[in-house]
């Protein structure tokens, strides 16, 4: 049951937070690589540090540490997950056992004061931990850093059933993408994989590819006014049943949903089928996690004090603590092999052919086309805990192959 508790606070701050990021250019957020960060810093954390970690997290301070291993614990029981967490710190600062007792560090090491050397060591940590997605820790480090703290997480998973790349041609849509786009196709006679998700907001078309070690990544398509941040929060909410969720094959004929057409055709074989359209991306995004200090709880922890240490709890003697930086540096490719998605969080803690007869079977062909800008969410199957989120404005370009044939001929 904790565990399940960690999992709905930590897709709570990840709803809060699609409601609030900046999707103008496209974005992937990892909020599992931020909660447990979060919630193993607020037992430390001065009283009203406390009780703005504890509306943030949506746990008291004891309690969103024990949540916080649970929930690094669950990521590190996944297949297609790596997940990894680093403590550093300086000799001037005499860390409480007890409290370093209770962090699951993989790595717990030192920091020698000299700027250089400390960054090119926790680079290649972040460079090691994310299998190259992430080469260096998006934190800033001078002589006031004391303590680092950082979580690396890595989702790859391949597709149980590939995509078809069809050769990075699609023809430009100017009510659309507005641009040639390199498109991935694939059909399944699973309908289900396709649903209607009604909220609030209005309807939202979910797509679900499954892939190996037990994630799935749902892509969202919302009307073409929909707010990016409603869009996601409904595949999140979704999972926690708030919102009704009717599978493709139960919805009507005729274009029920954004970008989702179904009808029905006589055919010689009785199999549905669904056909799905889908360009391929990669996305890329920087957090400053002090810009939204409210969102994560650091309106007192995010500033600097003199005379009140914001970490009574950390560490023995020495000036008052604060976080000096917080950042996540996140990426996410979805291709037609599979998805991959990397994120560190860091924080630093400072001082200061014809036939005639006629078919027998009538078939439902459902058709899902992700045409325009359009969410996704890493979703490990068995706990429902959101790996990553993000919003795709810009995916990758595409050729049209007989342009691209006649180019290479001119060349010749």
């Amino acid at each position: 049951m904790s565990r399940a508790e960690a999992v709905r606070a930590a897709n709570a701050l990840g709803e809060r937070w699609v409601g609030q990021a900046d999707h103008r250019q496209g974005t992937v957020l990892m909020p599992a690589g931020i909660w447990p960060l979060l919630g193993l810093l607020a037992p430390a954390g001065s009283p009203a540090v406390q009780g703005e970690l504890a509306q943030a997290l949506g746990l008291p301070g004891e309690a969103a540490a024990e949540r916080a291993r649970e929930l690094l614990a669950l990521l590190g029981g996944i297949p297609a997950v790596r997940s990894a967490l680093g403590v550093w710190s300086d000799d001037r600062l005499r860390l409480r056992p007890e409290w370093l007792a209770r962090v699951p560090a993989d790595l717990v090491g030192r920091l020698t004061g000299e700027a250089e050397r400390d960054r090119a060591r926790l680079d290649a940590w972040a460079a090691e931990r994310t299998d190259g997605a992430i080469e260096e820790l998006p934190i800033a480090l001078d002589q006031d850093t004391r303590l680092v703290l950082a979580a690396a997480l890595t989702v790859r998973t391949d597709w149980i059933k590939p995509f078809e790349d069809l050769g990075g041609y699609r023809e430009v849509d100017p009510a659309g993408w507005g641009r040639r786009v390199h498109q991935l196709s694939r059909a399944t006679r699973l309908l289900d994989r396709a649903a209607l998700l009604e909220t609030p907001d209005g309807p939202v078309t979910e797509l679900r590819v499954l892939g190996h070690g037990d994630i799935s990544v749902h892509l969202l398509l919302g009307e073409p006014d929909a707010a990016p941040g409603a869009v996601l929060a409904a595949g999140i909410g979704v999972l926690s049943q708030r919102h009704r969720r009717t599978t493709a094959d139960r919805l009507p004929v005729g274009t029920p949903g954004p970008g989702l057409t179904i009808g029905t055709h006589r055919r010689f074989t009785p199999e549905d089928l669904l056909i799905v359209g889908v360009p391929r991306f990669t996305v890329d995004a920087d957090h400053d996690l002090l810009a939204r200090r409210g969102l994560f709880g650091l309106q007192t922890l995010g500033t600097a004090s003199g005379t009140e240490d914001r970490l009574p709890g950390l560490a023995d003697g020495g000036p008052p603590l604060s976080v000096s930086s917080a950042r996540q540096r996140a990426t996410a490719t979805f291709g037609a092999r599979g998805f991959r998605a990397a994120s560190v969080t860091a924080m630093g803690v400072a001082a200061a052919g014809a036939d005639t007869r006629k078919p027998p079977y009538r078939q439902r062909i459902v058709g899902v086309d992700f045409h325009r800008p359009f969410g996704f969410l890493a979703v490990h199957r068995l706990s429902g805990l959101v790996l990553a989120a993000g919003w795709v404005t810009e995916p990758d370009t595409g050729v049209d192959p007989w342009e691209a044939l006649l180019n290479r001929a001119a060349g010749d």
